[in-house]
C-alpha cells in the first residue's frame, strides 16, 4: 500500500535520467578499455587527467572526478604498482600526494584516448542533430559545477 506521496516522476526527473545516462555510458565504455587493458573506470579517470591537467593532487582528482577518496586511492596505488604513475609527499603541504604520469602511463593513454574518441564518434553518430545541442548544454553545466 502507497502512502499518499506528491505527485512525481522519476522517469523524467533530470538528475535521476543524468546519473543513469552516465552510469551506462561510462559502463560501456569501461567494457572496451578493461578488455584491452585491464583497467577500472577510477583509473581510466586518473590517467587522462593526468594526462590532459597540470601537476596533480589526489584531492585535486577527487574534486575533478567527483568520486570517493577511497576509490581514488585504490585506484591510484593500483596505477603506481602497474607503473603507470608515480607519487610523492608535497614539500610544502605533507597531507597532498601529488600524482604524475610515467612514460609507461603516457604510452597507455596515447592508446586509451582513440578507444573514448571512437566512443564519443560512435555516441555523436546515434544522437545527429541532438548532439551540438547536448553538447553545448553539458558545456554550460559543466562550467557551472567549476566555479
Amino acid at each position: 500500500m502507497r502512502k499518499n506521496l506528491p505527485e512525481f516522476d522519476l522517469d523524467s526527473y533530470l538528475p535521476y535520467q543524468f546519473s543513469v545516462i552516465s552510469s551506462y555510458l561510462s559502463n560501456n565504455l569501461a567494457t572496451q578499455y578493461r578488455e584491452r587493458h585491464g583497467i577500472s573506470v577510477p583509473e581510466w579517470r586518473i590517467l587522462v587527467n593526468l594526462a590532459y591537467s597540470d601537476s596533480l593532487s589526489v584531492r585535486d582528482i577527487q574534486w575533478r572526478v567527483s568520486m570517493d577518496k577511497s576509490k581514488i586511492s585504490r585506484a591510484v596505488t593500483r596505477l603506481d604498482s602497474a607503473g603507470y604513475l608515480t607519487k610523492r609527499t608535497d614539500p610544502e603541504d605533507r597531507r597532498l600526494l601529488e600524482l604524475a604520469l610515467t612514460e609507461k602511463g603516457y604510452e597507455l593513454v596515447a592508446d586509451l584516448v582513440p578507444i573514448a574518441k571512437r566512443f564519443q564518434g560512435e555516441l555523436q553518430e546515434r544522437l545527429s542533430t541532438k548532439f551540438a545541442p547536448l553538447k553545448s548544454a553539458l558545456d554550460d553545466i559543466m562550467k557551472e559545477i567549476e566555479k
